[in-house]
């Protein structure tokens, strides 16, 4: 019985995440300005709302699975779970601002003071440390969070 709950709550996510995103439909061209995937302006040259996921380091378990969902309206859903040590996922929701100058977004919960801080490149969120600068060393591309809701177009002839 357990095993089925853990599974309709997974496929339940799913479904609540495609539902919220369902009518949204990007369109996306590459210019000259596109091609460096580092270079874009946070909410101006990126469409940033989407689903992204990633599995990021973890000290005591396996790896944090981490789906975070950013809205339109500037809110955003952080579902984390510690793999190894536990089946609980975390859910946090929230608002986030967007700087255009570090081209960086600031999540900050709604029952907390404590805040995350992301890189925004194209189709692609990397975490920042807490003074806000990019994690480096050998696990550095692992706190890539990878946008999962783009539709790829088909090639053309």
């Amino acid at each position: 019985m357990r095993t089925f709950r853990q599974q309709f709550k997974r496929i339940l996510t799913f479904f609540l995440f495609g539902a919220i995103f369902s009518g949204y439909n990007p369109v996306f061209a590459e210019t000259a300005e596109t091609k460096d995937k580092d270079t874009h302006h946070a909410p101006n040259s990126l469409d940033w709302p989407g689903i992204y996921y990633g599995f990021t380091p973890c000290a005591d378990c396996n790896g944090i699975k981490t789906t975070l969902a950013l809205n339109k309206n500037n809110s955003y859903i952080l579902i984390t779970q510690y793999v190894g040590k536990s089946e609980r996922e975390f859910v946090e929701k929230g608002k986030f601002t967007s700087d255009n100058k570090s081209n960086t977004i600031v999540l900050t919960p709604r029952n907390s003071s404590t805040t995350q801080q992301y890189f925004v490149g194209e189709n692609r969120l990397i975490q920042l440390d807490n003074n806000g600068n990019r994690i480096s060393g050998k696990l550095a591309e692992r706190y890539i969070l990878r946008r999962t809701d783009i539709v790829q177009s088909s090639p053309s002839h």
